[in-house]
């Protein structure tokens, strides 16, 4: 919401992967770092083969163990990395080095989001937060989810996203009246 203060979450667009009654899990997914593809390939010190990627950013997925990779993608039937998890919306998101070895030589999933942290809630945090209106549900098919996270600039996400409510983001205020 437009009066989330938060420097981590203040304009941010989360893909919310996990809801329990154990909390909350998701990936912010239109906040580039400094680090792209070829910057993190040397860190991680595997040669990067597949020179298109090199330029493409690494986001920022949350505050929460920032040093870990999570990768979003699209699920490749013919090969299986060691650490994967089938999330909503058709997607993947996996987590170990295998995937990167992949997509250092264009074996690797053809549309993919890699992120450094995740943001996360303990239980009943995240319904609080949305009583305190910092946060708005935006229910999306998965076809509106995937062209967002793959086809539509990171800098176009916040209002593509919004846009799918069938109003002027512009309209909403930061302050929640409560009776």
């Amino acid at each position: 919401m437009p009066g989330l203060a938060d420097p981590n979450f203040a304009g941010s667009v989360i893909y919310l992967f996990e809801h329990t009654e154990r909390g909350a899990m998701g990936l912010v997914i239109n906040r580039p770092t400094e680090l792209d593809m070829g910057a993190l390939f040397e860190k991680i010190e595997v040669k990067l083969e597949a020179a298109p990627i090199s330029s493409q950013p690494v986001y920022f997925g949350g505050p929460v163990q920032i040093e870990r990779g999570f990768v979003l993608h699209k699920p490749t039937a013919e090969v299986l990395y060691s650490s994967s998890l089938a999330v909503p919306g058709g997607l993947t998101m996996t987590t170990s080095k295998d995937i990167l070895e992949a997509v250092a030589v264009g074996a690797g999933p053809n549309q993919f989001l890699m992120t450094l942290g995740y943001a996360g809630w303990s239980a009943g945090q995240l319904e609080e937060e949305i009583t305190l209106n910092d946060w708005m549900n935006v229910p999306l098919s998965q076809e509106q989810m995937i062209d967002i996270i793959f086809n539509t600039p990171y800098s176009q996400r916040y209002e593509r996203t919004m846009n799918h409510l069938g109003f002027d983001p512009s309209h909403l205020s930061g302050e929640a009246g409560h009776a």
